[in-house]
């Protein structure tokens, strides 16, 4: 949860005014086919801010929802708000499940490692920048410029199409 800056003039037009219509930014992020559980928008239009507010499958979801909103011409913050929920599996039909074991074991039963969220960065593009150009100063090789693209979709249509002010998600490189 936190706040993000974006540049607020550029990006996707959604609007004919300067007025953020909330149910316009809704749309737009849903339309995308993202994880999402539940999403409402608020928009403070003296402060050129969305709130995201809701629920989504993964931090994925999460990070390009951010930056699609973030993405739209006039939008100058993000307020995140939204909790990472998956949506869990079936359980197939098991036996009963065993006696828990005695209290004692428990207390005394290390604690569960943490498992490490893959972690992102954002990028601003500036004039001149290629996906290659920015994959060969993240990763060292500017034909990993797919790996960027990908991380981007459904927010980018095409991996020669990105824009100065544009907000991107550079996934860590395995």
């Amino acid at each position: 949860m936190g706040l993000f800056d974006f540049v607020g003039n550029a990006g996707k037009k959604l609007f004919g005014s300067e007025k953020i219509d909330e149910r316009e930014v809704r749309k737009h992020l849903l339309s995308l086919g993202l994880g999402i559980k539940s999403l409402s928008v608020i928009a403070t239009q003296e402060e050129r801010k969305v709130a995201l507010i809701g629920k989504v499958e993964s931090l994925a979801d999460k990070e390009k929802l951010i930056l699609a909103a973030g993405n739209i011409s006039g939008v100058e913050q993000v307020d995140d708000r939204m909790l990472i929920q998956p949506t869990e599996p079936e359980a197939p039909q098991t036996p009963p499940a065993p006696e828990p074991p005695p209290a004692d074991e428990i207390e005394n039963a290390p604690e569960p490692p943490e498992e490490d969220a893959p972690k992102s960065h954002f990028y601003t593009v500036e004039a001149g920048d290629t996906l290659g150009a920015i994959a060969r100063r993240f990763y060292g090789n500017a034909g990993k410029y797919m790996v960027i693209f990908e991380a981007n979709r459904p927010m980018l249509e095409d991996p020669d199409r990105i824009y100065p002010g544009q907000v991107l998600r550079i996934p860590e490189d395995d």
